[in-house]
């Protein structure tokens, strides 16, 4: 299949607008620089083609843009599937409650809020092929970092936010004035 290499800029470039994502739409493989737009239109349109499933498959490591890469992904896809103003469902898809967060993401070597959960993102399309529901399951990817952490890691945000409201009165009877597996 189709590889694409891509470099988290820590930043915000103009190559994410709307119409950078015009300027891809219905454009084949090839015709344009390499983008995640070109892979989500080469998915888009095979889809719409053959009426199979595709996947797209976002990998890398800590900090490396792969969550901003899967929502680049899904705003291509509710742009020219139509649904973009209407359900905004990149956003819906991928918003997450602060405690979602703080269950899942820790202080890594190489980024303060690492997500440490593996995502798998399931898009429906309706027989015109617009967005009509979305689903996310997580795997949470580091059990251990419960009871260790690398040098210079964290546990869980969660654990620090619970001791850090250990003495609030919803609180007092959970016993959260230590625990043991926190780093500082």
């Amino acid at each position: 299949g189709i590889v694409l290499v891509a470099i988290n800029p820590y930043e915000e470039l103009p190559i994410y607008e709307q119409d950078v994502i015009y300027a891809y739409s219905g454009r084949n493989m090839g015709d344009m620089d390499p983008h995640i737009f070109a892979v989500a239109q080469e998915a888009y349109k095979q889809m719409a083609r053959d009426e199979k499933n595709q996947s797209i498959i976002v990998s890398g490591e800590s900090g490396a843009g792969k969550t901003v890469s899967a929502k680049h992904a899904m705003h291509f896809f509710a742009t020219v599937g139509g649904s973009a103003s209407e359900t905004n469902i990149e956003a819906k898809v991928l918003a997450s409650s602060p405690i979602m967060e703080a269950i899942g993401n820790a202080k890594t070597t190489r980024n303060y809020n690492s997500s440490r959960f593996g995502k798998y993102i399931e898009i429906g399309f309706d027989k015109r092929y617009h967005i009509i529901g979305a689903n996310m399951r997580t795997y949470l990817l580091e059990k251990s970092r419960v009871a260790f952490q690398a040098e210079d890691e964290r546990n869980y945000h969660i654990f620090y936010q619970l001791c850090a409201s250990a003495t609030l009165s919803e609180f007092k009877d959970l016993g959260l004035s230590k625990y043991f597996y926190l780093s500082a």
